[in-house]
């Protein structure tokens, strides 16, 4: 079983990155996937989730009209699109992915401690410059 991050970089505020989250070794249909992100000194940010069985998403306040997540089940692959980035946007992101054992929303993986993920990636890093 594998979350594959991949995506961060540097880039100036403003700009965009696409961040991707591979998973491997179980049924994506029956998980959500979703991103997290810990700045330097701060605690970890739950951003934003998708349930993959239905396409239906989740979005922070602070990230909304900017971010966008999707997946492709082809490849068994989540994304978050960046858009219009801040220099607070500035973490390493973390991907997610949690067991949906009823029909609850996405946001029931933001809601979830860390230790009750099924399964982490590798950070990204993600730098923005002002």
């Amino acid at each position: 079983v594998q979350l594959q991050a991949s995506g961060g970089g540097l880039v100036q505020a403003g700009g965009s990155l696409r961040l991707s989250c591979q998973a491997s070794g179980f049924t994506f249909d029956d998980y959500f996937i979703g991103w997290f992100r810990q700045a330097p000194g701060k605690e970890r940010e739950g951003v934003s989730s998708i349930k993959n069985s239905d396409g239906s998403t989740y979005l922070i306040d602070s990230v909304k009209g900017r971010f966008t997540i999707s997946s492709d089940k082809s490849k068994n692959t989540v994304y978050l699109q960046m858009n219009d980035l801040k220099p607070e946007d500035t973490a390493v992101y973390y991907c997610a992915a949690l067991e949906v054992e009823f029909d609850e929303p996405p946001m029931t993986l933001l809601l979830a401690p860390p230790g009750g993920m099924d399964y982490w990636g590798k950070g990204t890093l993600v730098t923005v410059s002002s």
